[in-house]
């Protein structure tokens, strides 16, 4: 298979109803995700998605579950650890009313505040890329072996030349 990953959804689709859908990749699809995420590999990834009608555009709510594998941070040692999420993105068409306006000025975000929606290029959304955005997130970005320790010793204190002569002058002090 060529290209990238996706699982698109038009916004005519959502209309008549939800579309769910079971995001799986294969082992192709796994490795070409792990490549992009800088992972050493993606031994499994799996995603439980619903895509609602929400104002002029949609809602996609998930979950998903995942195992990747990564180097360790601190011994260099490959390992694996499962990751897991939701999503949570609402998006609309670019000619919405309901989109952020993109005059070039900065936009102030409340932390707490709900994020704005996503604007389409089109009239399609693409679950798989909101697959790997999320997981994305998900990974710890500075890995930790299970049982890894950072055993730091200091080093020893060198002597100043002067200490040094001191000694050769009077060696018992």
């Amino acid at each position: 298979m060529s290209g990238e990953w996706t699982w698109p959804v038009r916004l005519h689709e959502i209309d008549r109803g939800p579309v769910t859908a079971k995001l799986e990749p294969d082992a192709e699809q796994r490795a070409r995700i792990a490549k992009t995420l800088d992972l050493r590999a993606l031994p499994a990834l799996t995603a439980d998605v619903t895509v609602t009608p929400w104002l002029d555009g949609a809602e996609i709510r998930g979950r998903f579950r995942g195992r990747v594998e990564q180097i360790c941070s601190l011994s260099l040692e490959p390992f694996e650890q499962d990751v897991s999420g939701e999503i949570e993105v609402k998006v609309v068409p670019a000619d919405s009313p309901n989109a952020a306006p993109d005059d070039g000025e900065e936009v102030e975000l409340a932390p707490d505040a709900p994020d704005p929606p996503d604007v389409l290029a089109g009239d399609t959304l693409d679950l798989a890329a909101y697959l790997v955005e999320h997981l994305s997130l998900a990974i710890d970005p500075f890995p930790r072996k299970p049982g890894a320790s950072f055993d730091y010793v200091p080093p020893t204190v060198e002597e100043s030349p002067f200490a040094v002569l001191r000694k050769l002058k009077d060696p018992k002090g």
